[in-house]
């Protein structure tokens, strides 16, 4: 019979109990928005001086813009800057690097961008695909900052630029989240090529810039609210207490990290997310699950729901420090890969389901199909070792085996330059081999016989 399988002999127990998880309220604290950083990316090519109603269209344009940044500079928590293109060079010629950013980001520049605005002439042509490659260096260096573009034209790229891989490109570096787009009456023939842009707002009628302006602007500063419920085997939301990351999708980058905490209501805590982003989450139970992709509704609160029943697992022993330094390996059943090392005497949860697991002790003991029940401990317990003290003549080769019936199983070999050596032992039946260094004839191989019970010390002479 293998040792693994001799349950009896090394005293396994698995045994399911319900124990309830503990979910402990915290006080909320108060949200802290983000710093919220605007890019304005204004048309100032020749065709923005053709007349749209009442006025030229860059009149229109930048007399509503001006009052959007009138009340943009009284937020705490928005910077903005603006970058103009087509405002250089007339056309003829085509000057495609005419793009600059006339006023970066700082506090208080509001003023700067207003004069700015109020003197610009529409001359030269329209770099789209250029002017955004460009604003990736427009925005400093921010661990905590949110990167909105907000691209405003009357036409579609006039260079050799792609628009839609430009801002491509941004978003998956992650310098920008994905642009705003207000059309200053584009024939709706090119709407495509501006929907893969970003955001596509077209304004057909004066009157309705400034209120596609005022649409972009409260999509680009407010946030919006989510909760994720962690669902049992029931398909109840009670499971907790275990970290979540949100992904950009796009560019793969973390942009948050919340413990799922269930509030003083007992429902999963709300959460406040950017909406503009496009997100995989990745809960990190064991093993991690993952919702591939989502976006949250920016006018009513999202639920995501996510499957995640966990039970919890103990490997322990009677002696509560023989195998303190020990890890066990637990594997997902039949899978070779390493899911989580997991220490004795300690707690841990798992997605409910089938397990293998590896003591690594002497001699190893391999359990599988262990089960993982929900909102329910299981238990292994290993029997308490004993302490065998091998003593040398001199330094020589020596192994040690356990007995499995009429097999010998390989545990260990024994350190051939000492003369002592102390291993940790499950009970069981075992024999010691060994032969001096020296030695020039096997009839001086030395073998005995042992055993191993929980508890007990003993003293091995190999000579």
């Amino acid at each position: 019979m293998s040792f693994r399988n001799r349950t009896c002999r090394i005293a396994l127990m698995v045994a399911l109990s319900g124990i309830p998880f503990l979910m402990r309220g915290q006080q909320k604290p108060v949200y802290v928005p983000p710093l919220t950083r605007i890019l304005f990316v204004f048309d100032a090519s020749q065709s923005m001086a053709g007349m749209w109603e009442s006025d030229i269209k860059i009149n229109i344009a930048r007399k509503f813009l001006i009052s959007i940044i009138d009340s943009l500079e009284k937020k705490d928590n928005v910077e903005m800057a603006l970058r103009i293109f087509g405002h250089q060079s007339p056309v003829p010629p085509q000057d495609c690097s005419d793009s600059k950013l006339e006023v970066p980001f700082a506090k208080g520049n509001a003023a700067r961008i207003r004069q700015k605005l109020r003197y610009i002439e529409p001359k030269g042509t329209t770099p789209i695909a250029n002017s955004l490659l460009l604003s990736a260096k427009d925005f400093p260096d921010c661990s905590n900052c949110r990167n909105i573009i907000i691209l405003i034209t009357d036409g579609v790229e006039a260079c050799d630029g792609d628009p839609c891989k430009a801002s491509d490109s941004l978003q998956r570096m992650g310098i920008a989240l994905k642009p705003f787009v207000i059309g200053i009456g584009i024939d709706e023939g090119f709407k495509e090529s501006f929907n893969c842009i970003g955001n596509f707002f077209n304004t057909r009628k004066e009157e309705k810039f400034h209120e596609a302006l005022d649409i972009v602007i409260s999509q680009a500063l407010h946030s919006t609210t989510a909760q994720v419920n962690l669902l049992d085997s029931y398909g109840n939301p009670t499971e907790t207490n275990v970290n979540m990351t949100f992904y950009d999708r796009l560019s793969g980058k973390p942009r948050y990290n919340y413990y799922h905490t269930i509030n003083n209501r007992g429902n999963p805590d709300t959460l406040v997310l950017d909406p503009l982003i496009s997100y995989r989450l990745v809960v990190h139970t064991l093993p991690p699950v993952t919702v591939d992709s989502f976006r949250l509704n920016q006018r009513a609160h999202t639920i995501v729901a996510v499957n995640a029943p966990q039970g919890e697992l103990l490997v322990t022993t009677k002696g509560s420090r023989d195998f303190r330094d020990v890890k066990c390996i637990v594997r997902k059943h039949g899978s070779t890969q390493t899911l989580h090392l997991q220490e004795f005497n300690k707690q841990e949860k798992y997605l409910t389901g089938f397990y293998d697991i590896e003591i690594p002790v002497l001699p190893e003991v391999f359990i599988n199909q262990i089960e993982i029940k929900q909102s329910a401990l299981t238990r292994i317990e290993i029997p308490r070792p004993g302490v065998v003290n091998f003593f040398f003549p001199a330094p020589g080769y020596g192994s040690v085996y356990v007995k499995e019936g009429d097999n010998l199983r390989w545990i260990c070999n024994l350190n051939k330059e000492g003369k002592t050596e102390t291993l940790t032992l499950l009970p069981g039946s075992y024999i010691a081999v060994f032969r001096p260094l020296n030695a020039r004839s096997s009839l001086q191989t030395i073998t005995r016989s042992f055993e191993v019970t929980s508890g007990s010390s003993a003293g091995i002479e190999l000579e």
